[in-house]
């Protein structure tokens, strides 16, 4: 038996070998004896920590769903409490944080999404993600629109950071997080009252000078 508290190291070995292998190799040639080389051990440890490869690439997602949290809170804990426009662009921020748009990650979301078509597991997973997102928008969003309004642009934004994530990772050069940020800010100038653009100013003018 693996000895008391091997499991916090080799968790984390395994869903770092997964990704490695998955962006190697692909997901389907990314099998258990291929992963547990790169993570230098044991295929018997992937199945008794994870129950095989299903089991493991259901705890590599939570893992990347966890770090795309935390990038958010991060962004979000940077941010003015009442500068509304400062706070989406941090939401855009941490879904293009590096550690989402790595050859490795980029992989794994691509191998992800079309797993989650067919898993119901993944597919909740999915779902989940997809709700965190759009509640951090909306909770934004309110504060200026009326809840139908806040919600159809979230929803606008939401398919923006999809879009250009998506094609950034069919793209060779990976994903342009400038670009990202630049067409979302558009969108967002053009959308947002007035008064919300020149408060988002007077915040940024306010954090240069200190």
């Amino acid at each position: 038996m693996p000895k008391q508290g091997m499991a916090a190291i080799r968790r984390p070995q395994l869903i770092e070998a997964t990704m490695q292998a998955i962006d190697s190799v692909g997901f389907s040639r990314a099998n258990v004896q291929l992963i547990s080389s790169y993570a230098g051990v044991t295929p018997a440890i992937i199945n008794h920590y994870f129950g095989g490869k299903d089991g493991l690439i259901e705890a590599t997602m939570r893992q990347v769903l966890r770090s795309l949290g935390a990038s958010v809170r991060q962004q979000l804990a940077a941010c003015h409490p009442d500068d509304v426009l400062g706070r989406i662009q941090a939401i855009v921020c941490g879904n293009f944080d590096q550690e989402q748009i790595s050859p490795k990650a980029v992989k794994t979301w691509l191998a992800f999404w079309a797993l989650a078509m067919h898993e119901p597991q993944l597919h909740r997973l999915q779902r989940v993600n997809e709700q965190r997102l759009l509640s951090h928008l909306r909770l934004e969003l309110k504060r200026v629109f009326e809840p139908e309004r806040a919600s159809f642009m979230a929803q606008a934004i939401a398919a923006l950071i999809d879009g250009i994530w998506l094609r950034g990772a069919l793209n060779p050069n990976g994903v342009d997080v400038a670009l990202a940020q630049h067409v979302i800010k558009d969108y967002l100038e053009h959308q947002l009252p007035v008064a919300v653009l020149k408060q988002h100013q007077a915040f940024q003018a306010t954090a240069h000078a200190l």
